[in-house]
């Protein structure tokens, strides 16, 4: 670590340690305390959005952000819309049922002791993320919800914008049961305090890296950590034979076109051969009036050619802005296998009329969320009705896709006997 950085190390180091602390008190809150924790943060965020804009367009407007690509100031930019958006997704999560205490499942030992199984916070939940300012809001508010203790570490592009939101989250703790030392913001621009935090193995429990696979890759590399990974999206959406033309460029469009920033937009279209003919003119036609960028395989390329010849690279990037690769596929086995070698495991659809192809590709295609008929931007914790997310889990593991509040519990065994011995 650096000499500068030894100068706040103990200073992180104490706050982590205090969201460890705070940890024991969490579980006595009862969810109406929870709540109105909440609440309360909902709105002072709405009366202090002047506030928090003002810090934002101080980030837009950074020498340190002027070589930020289109989408990722997209990504950074807030407005009242968006603000709005942020409390009403605190409401979301407050309206959610309380995923503390639950009983999962029960049953009787043969001796007759009362087995259940109950679920529980899972402590203390560090939080790396880039650009996004809303993922602030989303990760306390989640936090909050499942009685977990909180440490954050945004990213230098949200400098000042996630300054000015936690201000305002302290604000608002203060005023309610839930303490305030459960909630930690690591103020510090160097990559030293990302490493300390993925260190902290004795006080954080679980880490989600919010970001791209760039971020990703760091933690997994420097974490002592058990890291829950919330990775970028490579979406396909494959047109199947049988496919619907109309449904299939609408949805695509859609996937692409709507917010082309974010990671559950397509980035990869598959077209079955037979259909090409078909699909293309009016897909091209549409994704162009967009202005949609297009990197076409060799046979696409040859009959549009002012597309970007695709390269073996291209197969497996995401672009996450106007950009999107499209390649011919002989057969649907093909466009899983394509999809399975490719893809990060984050969402896939097929467009088809068949009900056969839509059950082979959603058995088959191994990511955490595959669609028949319907656009990938639905991958998102408000749309499944989790309120919000800490990410995606794109992970082969406990939890895959939007992580909500449910999936920031773990659980553990209570069994009740009357002196029953083995």
């Amino acid at each position: 670590m650096t000499t500068d950085f030894s100068k706040v190390e103990a200073e992180l180091t104490s706050q982590i340690k205090a969201a460890k602390l705070s940890t024991s008190s969490l579980i006595s809150l009862s969810e109406i305390q929870r709540n109105s924790a909440l609440e309360l943060i909902e709105r002072e965020l709405l009366e202090s959005s002047n506030y928090i804009l003002e810090a934002n367009q101080e980030d837009l407007n950074s020498p340190d952000n002027a070589d930020l690509t289109t989408a990722l100031k997209d990504r950074l930019r807030l407005d009242h819309k968006r603000l709005i958006g942020m409390a009403q997704g605190i409401r979301k999560v407050i309206n959610i049922p309380d995923p503390i205490s639950r009983v999962i499942e029960g049953w009787r030992h043969p001796k007759g002791m009362k087995i259940s199984k109950v679920s529980v916070p899972i402590g203390v939940i560090g939080i790396i993320y880039e650009a996004r300012p809303n993922v602030t809001t989303d990760a306390i508010a989640l936090a909050i919800k499942s009685a977990n203790a909180c440490v954050l570490r945004g990213s230098r592009q949200t400098w000042h914008t996630n300054n000015a939101i936690m201000d305002v989250v302290y604000r608002a703790l203060k005023q309610s049961a839930f303490p305030v030392e459960a909630v930690q913001y690591l103020k510090d621009k160097s990559r030293d305090s990302a490493k300390l935090m993925l260190r902290a193995k004795d006080e954080i429990n679980l880490v989600i890296p919010r970001g791209g696979e760039a971020l990703k890759k760091f933690v997994t590399e420097n974490s002592l950590i058990p890291v829950l990974g919330a990775g970028g999206g490579n979406c396909h959406v494959y047109i199947d034979a049988e496919a619907d033309i109309d449904k299939a460029v609408e949805i695509i469009l859609n996937a692409k076109t709507q917010r082309p920033s974010v990671c559950n937009a397509c980035e990869s279209i598959l077209i079955h051969a037979d259909i090409k003919d078909e699909v293309l003119p009016f897909l091209v036609q549409e994704l162009l009036k967009s202005s949609v960028e297009i990197v076409a395989d060799q046979d696409i390329h040859v009959l549009y050619p002012f597309t970007t010849l695709a390269t073996e690279a291209d197969w497996g990037l995401e672009y996450l802005d106007l950009k999107v690769s499209i390649k011919t596929v002989e057969s649907l086995d093909e466009a899983i296998q394509h999809i399975n070698f490719y893809s990060n495991n984050h969402s896939e659809a097929i467009i088809t009329e068949n009900i056969n192809a839509a059950e082979k590709f959603t058995r088959m295609v191994n990511s955490a969320c595959v669609y028949v008929n319907a656009s990938t931007r639905f991958t998102d914790g408000e749309e499944f009705g989790f309120g919000a997310e800490m990410g995606i889990s794109t992970s082969i593991g406990y939890v895959r896709g939007p992580i909500g509040a449910k999936e920031l519990c773990t659980y553990k065994y209570i069994i009740e006997g009357s002196g029953q011995i083995r």
